[in-house]
């Protein structure tokens, strides 16, 4: 009866989507207000609710400027967060769900930096473990106990989003075989009750079955066999976004492409009661006060420090991360690989994402800039470490994208190389009204932001209505979901296009159309399904990818889509996957968002170039520039 009842409401919401009747939940009192003075239960399933019901709709991108500009000095925000990557909108969320008045500032886009450029892993680091039973060092082994227990939290809070990947590991001596199977099962204890599966040894022909493309042989060694265990996979910026979105309709103010100028201090102690901020989409700045300012600006922290005191001391080093993407046929479909050592030491994955596999990564120090470029020497290296230990040729021109990332590591001065330091995080006020949170991994970031906004609740001597309740609140468009959700949209939704002539005719929701939109917008599929069948916008954006138009559309209206970039690279994958294809999906992706947006020429025009100069950054097979060498 309870599924019964979720599935008829749903279905309520998505006719009145269909029909126009778009509403704004949140243009009541947000929690800290409408829900203060409420009993802590009754203000959380009130929150519970906004976020679980089928009608939500996040604030308009106007609702939500004029929250921040009506935080005055006479009315404060609780706390302002700068940066919307994973760790600044986790802090969003934890704030609001505790009753406080939160605004949140983004510059550029939700996870526009290092939190759409990850690994796609949710580990707990068998890197770490093995550092911990080898130097006997137990603030590793506490690393790896708690990036363990976040991971399940993650994958049950956004079960669309993420699942468990078995990852193999290949032996090519009989002590390897030993010694990883040993490290995987201490691994598996160290997870305890948060385990995903059991981690086992297969032989190497069961190997080659499960993972045709491994070689057997090679480099004057045979396989022995494989080690295989199990670690989670993401979408890492469609969860950032979905924690940016569900941030909103627990009530906190969030505002994508506004970056902060300078801070307001108050004249008698010089604490930060404040920011101005500039609206970069329409260049209006305006001042909004806070009790606390959260720094979560990720590689950017310094830089934000610096707004304050030039002589700041760096708090962070930054690593580079390229990842590369090739054809799904380098790996199969639900198997990673892992390759313990490389050439130089380090760890190299190779794993099934969206339809293709990614590669990566390096480990190298790097200098700051809003988009990291990879060198062709990485994804040499990359290339390189992966044909080791395959059976098939390694091309370089198979490569669809490269990108590199930028991982914002606690600094450690005696430290010789990125590689020695650790991922945990770091939380400081070294000057009073700012909190800084750098550090850690994508795996912790809702602990992450628990630690912060702790750490900013003591600084502005606030009160929360109640204590953290991250750890157990499901992430808009996970209530309700399991995997066999995508059936309801093959079965009851068609893909209404229209052709080259203007006729607009049907085609099938197939199973590839189905379960992208159910595992990209969880239960809210519903409504993008139904855009693409009575808005006629049900055509694919690009050959090969079950992206479609009513996508756009749908982002624009309720997920603060805001440029083609935004969508390309955040709002779907589709600049990562393929980046040849993003650019021939582009002019269309500008058709539909000028519509939403009402964009004049001109500003398609700029788009459009931005669009360009962006991809230009991914160094995909057709627009890198490289020479004759080993992967032809």
């Amino acid at each position: 009866m309870a599924a019964a009842s979720i599935r008829l409401r749903r279905l309520g919401a998505v006719a009145a989507v269909a029909g126009g009747a778009y509403f704004t939940v949140l243009s009541s009192p947000p929690v800290a207000s409408s829900d203060r003075g409420a009993p802590p239960g009754v203000a959380i399933a009130s929150v519970r609710q906004r976020i679980t019901d089928p009608f939500a709709a996040v604030p308009s991108r106007a609702v939500q400027e004029s929250a921040l500009i009506g935080s005055g000095a006479a009315n404060p925000l609780d706390v302002l967060v700068i940066g919307g990557g994973a760790t600044g909108c986790g802090v969003a969320l934890d704030g609001a769900t505790r009753g406080l008045r939160v605004g949140l500032v983004e510059r550029d886009d939700f996870s526009s930096g290092t939190s759409s450029r990850s690994t796609k892993l949710i580990h707990g680091g068998v890197r770490y473990l093995e550092k911990a039973v080898f130097n006997l060092d137990y603030g590793q082994l506490k690393l790896v106990f708690h990036a363990l227990e976040e991971r399940k939290q993650v994958i049950d809070n956004a079960p669309h989003l993420c699942h468990a990947l078995p990852c193999m590991t290949p032996c090519f001596n009989w002590f390897d075989v030993v010694y990883y199977w040993m490290g995987l099962k201490m691994y598996d204890l160290v997870a305890g009750r948060r385990l995903l599966h059991l981690s086992r040894y297969y032989s190497a022909q069961e190997s080659v079955e499960l993972f045709p493309t491994l070689a057997r042989k090679g480099n004057d060694r045979s396989l022995k066999g494989t080690v295989v265990y199990y670690d989670g996979q993401m979408n890492d910026s469609r969860l950032n976004v979905a924690l940016a979105c569900t941030a909103a309709l627990a009530g906190a103010a969030v505002l994508n492409h506004a970056e902060v100028v300078s801070f307001i201090r108050d004249e008698g102690s010089g604490r930060i009661i404040g920011a101005r901020i500039r609206n970069n989409l329409s260049g209006k700045e305006f001042d909004t006060y806070a009790k606390v300012v959260v720094n979560a600006a990720g590689p950017f922290c310094d830089s934000v420090r610096k707004m304050v005191d030039e002589e700041a001391k760096p708090m962070i080093c930054a690593s580079s991360g390229v990842h590369i993407v090739l054809p799904d046929y380098y790996s199969p479909e639900g198997m990673g690989l892992i390759v313990p050592k490389t050439k130089d030491g380090r760890v190299i994955f190779m794993l099934p994402w969206l339809g293709r596999t990614v590669a990566g990564t390096t480990d190298s120090n790097t200098s700051i800039t809003m988009l990291p470029e990879p060198h062709e020497d990485e994804i040499q290296f990359i290339l390189d470490a992966i044909s080791d230990y395959l059976n098939i040729k390694v091309r370089r021109v198979d490569v669809l994208s490269a990108w590199s990332g930028i991982r914002p590591l606690a600094m450690d001065p005696t430290a010789k190389n990125t590689e020695s330091i650790s991922r945990d995080h770091v939380v400081c006020e070294d000057y009073p009204g700012l909190v800084t949170i750098t550090g850690g991994k994508w795996t912790t970031y809702r602990s992450m932001a628990e630690d912060a906004l702790d750490a900013a609740i003591k600084s502005g001597k606030l009160s929360p209505a109640n204590e953290c309740v991250t750890s157990n609140l499901q992430l808009i468009g996970a209530d309700g979901w399991d995997p066999a959700s995508f059936t309801v949209l093959a079965q009851q939704y068609v893909r209404m296009k229209k052709s080259y002539g203007g006729k607009v005719v049907p085609g099938a929701m197939d199973t590839a159309a189905s379960k992208h939109l159910s595992h990209a917008y969880g239960t809210f599929a519903e409504r993008v399904a139904a855009i693409a069948q009575n808005e006629n916008l049900g055509k694919r954006l690009a050959h090969g990818y079950p992206i479609l138009e009513a996508e756009v559309a749908y982002c624009a209206r309720h997920e603060y889509c805001e440029s083609v970039v935004d969508f390309i690279a955040r709002r779907s994958r589709l600049a990562f996957l393929d980046t040849d294809a993003a650019n021939r999906a582009v002019p269309r992706i500008i058709q539909i968002l000028a519509t939403e947006h009402n964009w004049d020429k001109s500003r398609q025009k700029l788009e459009l170039q931005k669009a360009q100069q962006f991809l230009e950054t991914f160094k995909s097979s057709k627009n890198a520039q490289f020479h004759d060498g080993k992967h032809n």
